[in-house]
């Protein structure tokens, strides 16, 4: 079947508008991996051709750098997506240094450690990609490190004296709210728009008492606050009424943890938020929530809000919004609509008119269930969209328990007999609470890839589940109930405790809403193609690939976009769990992975950063 190609020109376009203006009569510069979604629209799409179906097989390795920071106790990882620069690369490691290779070598030009003055240890947390601001000879690289922004001299690695504290920020402050006690992170680059730093982030998720997510505008060149969005509504703005009367002093969450995007014509900012906290309970926060689980829009100049898209009304299911929102363009009955895509832990897949946030495909409020939890009240329905189909099942049945051996299937039988299960969005309980799909996904951080050529929008989802039992709290610690853990609903040998496959990726085509193919991606060492547990992303190619790591399989992979065929995969040292990036760089195209295994799937850590190429 031939590709469609209506969005050719829109394509070029997009190429065109990730590079910076050549001199009239100056060569173009080859295109590269600019933004950590690949383009400020996050569609992780590479319009590069030399790699195509008929050649891929050729892949070799490139070149390997060794970031030479991972541990196996505790166990890092590296889910970095790196950005490349004028032939420079830009990535974070297993210990969050930031780091400077040449692109087309992986040779080390710097380091920088932002930890290197610290006498006291303290978690380091993760970091998914840099950031970067040009102005002339003017090279900036913004690193975040759990509670801190760095910005840093592209050329040199050095902070940037003038910006902030002598190079960094502390994202505590300036945020309108007394931050004592209350923990922040921000583990997903900034979006950089002419001459602000658009900045996400935020708390932790309770049961404790958390920070709010808000989202600020800062100064490229000082770190001055210019502008704040209170994402947990103050008196007077938009939403306050979906909150207790005073919630805005001391409500948590509703934060963006999985990266931000922007359409930058129009200078609008796309936030994709998570739950307010606590996470699996709310009787202290009755009401919808704005702006939790919100596709929102912003006015990226002032932090106006333009719209916003609620896609789960007062989350206990830590149903965060997990992934930078997609900008793309489709045609659909002879009419060229501007999208966006926003794909969630649930499965369910939100096509959103870009100007107006309305539903391309409508959607549906359905009754779900209700809580017994004392003092919880849930909101009585929950939007579902008509298409596309959801990706993952939205429920756990007995038939659905693991069958892979009766040893296993017993031992799930026995964590079944002492858990609630059914339906999504079935509440979480003080008997305890089985979810499907889990908190983990469904889809993850990794997001979407889109081909702008055809239309289809590429998604890993792991179909996984999760365990939830609500306790009584500590009223001295400020909560009424806390939970026992989050646990991973797993057999005894650590599979997931439901019959495979345990992950898919699937090709939905968003003119139609309809899935155009669906494959099995992962492999266990034991029993084969069962679909494995996935952390990372996709990337399309304009050469007609999609590449993925993310499984446990510790293996990268390549298909083709139309017919979903694998064609090519190889072993990593360590898994991929993080996204790819592609690029092009004397004169040939790379496709560059982080092996840093370890993290959430604790398989063994590493530290390369593996760049392939056809034959040189």
């Amino acid at each position: 079947m031939r590709r469609r190609t209506f969005l050719q020109a829109g394509a070029s376009a997009l190429a065109a508008s990730a590079l910076p203006a050549a001199p009239r009569g100056a060569a173009m510069n080859p295109w590269e991996w600019r933004y950590y979604g690949g383009d400020q629209g996050a569609t992780r799409y590479a319009p590069l051709e030399q790699l195509t179906p008929a050649n891929v097989a050729n892949l070799e390795v490139a070149w390997v750098h060794k970031t030479g920071d991972a541990q196996q106790r505790p166990l890092t990882t590296i889910e970095c997506t790196p950005i490349v620069v004028d032939g420079v690369m830009f990535l974070s490691t297993a210990q969050v240094k930031a780091q400077a290779l040449d692109a087309a070598t992986g040779k080390l030009l710097w380091t920088f450690d932002p930890f290197a003055n610290e006498t006291s240890r303290r978690a380091r947390g993760v970091n998914r990609g840099l950031a970067y601001w040009k102005e002339g000879d003017d090279l900036r690289i913004f690193l975040t490190v759990m509670d801190q922004l760095w910005c840093l001299d592209g050329k040199s690695g050095k902070p940037v004296a003038e910006f902030g504290d002598a190079g960094v920020l502390d994202l505590t402050q300036n945020f309108d709210r007394d931050m004592e006690g209350l923990g922040y992170k921000h583990t997903s680059p900034v979006v950089v728009w002419q001459d602000l730093l658009l900045v996400g982030g935020g708390g932790f998720e309770g049961p404790e008492p958390a920070a709010p997510g808000h989202v600020r505008g800062y100064d490229v060149k000082t770190g001055k606050r210019r502008w704040i969005f209170h994402t947990i509504p103050w008196p007077g703005e938009f939403g306050y009424e979906t909150w207790p009367q005073d919630a805005w002093r001391t409500a948590g969450g509703a934060n963006n943890w999985g990266g931000m995007s922007l359409d930058e014509r129009r200078g609008w900012l796309f936030v994709s938020l998570g739950s307010p906290a606590f996470d699996f309970w709310g009787g202290d926060r009755i009401g919808k929530n704005l702006f939790g689980n919100c596709v929102l829009a912003l006015n990226a100049a002032t932090g106006e809000r333009l719209w916003h898209y609620q896609t789960v009304h007062h989350d206990v299911f830590d149903y965060d919004l997990p992934a930078q929102p997609i900008l793309g363009e489709i045609e659909r009955q002879g009419q060229r609509i501007e999208i966006v895509a926003q794909v969630t832990k649930t499965g369910l897949t939100f096509v959103l008119d870009r100007l107006s946030g309305e539903p391309i495909f409508g959607v549906e409020e359905r009754p779900v269930p209700q809580s017994d939890v004392p003092g919880e009240q849930l909101w009585p329905t929950q939007p579902f969209p008509i298409k596309p189909p959801p990706l993952s099942k939205l429920s756990l049945e007995e038939q659905d328990i693991t069958d892979v051996s009766p040893e296993a299937e017993a031992s799930v039988r026995k964590i079944v007999e002492k858990y609630r299960m059914g339906p999504i969005f079935t509440p979480p309980s003080l008997q305890g609470t089985i979810f499907r799909p889990g908190f983990s996904g469904g889809a993850l951080w990794g997001g979407g890839a889109f081909d702008p050529r055809t239309g289809y929008l590429y998604v890993n989802t792991s179909e996984t589940a999760n365990m939830i039992q609500l306790t009584p709290g500590d009223p001295e610690a400020g909560y009424r109930y806390g939970h026992t853990g989050y646990q991973k609903f797993l057999d005894k040998d650590g599979r997931v405790g439901m019959k495979p496959p345990w992950g898919f990726l699937t090709c939905i085509d968003l003119v139609s809403g309809d899935f155009v193919w669906r494959e099995v991606l992962g492999e266990d060492e034991e029993l084969g193609k069962t679909g494995t547990r996935m952390m990372g992303g996709s990337i399309a190619t304009a050469g007609g690939l999609v590449f993925i790591a993310a499984t446990q399989d510790e293996k990268l992979r390549a298909f083709d976009s139309a017919t979903g065929r694998e064609l090519w995969s190889t072993k990593l040292s360590a898994g991929g769990y993080a996204t790819p990036c592609s690029y092009e760089a004397g004169g040939r195209q790379y496709v560059v992975i982080a092996a840093g295994g370890g993290g959430k799937e604790s398989t063994k850590a590493g530290d390369e950063i593996v760049a392939f190429a056809l034959p040189g």
